[in-house]
């Protein structure tokens, strides 16, 4: 795939995970606060405990999402393919997102699960676009071959 190509929807899903990012926070700040207000339980739990174990989720879950976006923005300016530890890192916020759009479904709506496939969609054309060649070479710079390696034929 082109420079022309890849480097904007490597921007783009970057983007896009940055605002989910937000959003995820957000919502389970939301979440927390409804339920430490509420004083609700669920078999007994203490409300607060539960009112931080949904803060804790959210950060982590949002400081995630905010690493893929920043690993998507580093394939994008460098225009290079992610390391082998970005693209496991990136495959597995693939797969959250699929099996999340599979569940908001049913639980939320074809819109949300539009919105996943569409997050998805990003993540999986950014890791493909970066991809291998055909001959198992790792894909280069469009400026040249990599510095010492000879050009290929």
């Amino acid at each position: 795939m082109d420079t022309v190509v890849r480097r904007p929807v490597a921007f783009v899903a970057a983007i896009v995970l940055f605002v989910e990012a937000v959003g995820i926070v957000l919502i389970n700040g939301i979440l927390a606060t409804v339920v430490k207000n509420q004083t609700m339980s669920l078999a007994g739990m203490d409300p607060a405990v539960m009112s931080n174990g949904t803060w804790a989720m959210g950060g982590v879950f949002g400081l995630y999402l905010l690493l893929c976006g920043l690993l998507l923005l580093l394939a994008g300016i460098r225009d290079r393919a992610p390391g082998r530890f970005a693209r496991i890192v990136l495959i597995v916020c693939a797969v959250v997102h699929a099996v999340l759009g599979a569940l908001t479904v049913g639980l939320v709506g074809w819109t949300a699960f539009a919105s996943m496939m569409v997050v998805l969609g990003l993540i999986v054309l950014t890791l493909v676009a970066y991809g291998t060649r055909p001959d198992g070479s790792a894909d280069e710079p469009a400026g040249g071959s990599g510095a010492g390696a000879p050009a290929p034929v």
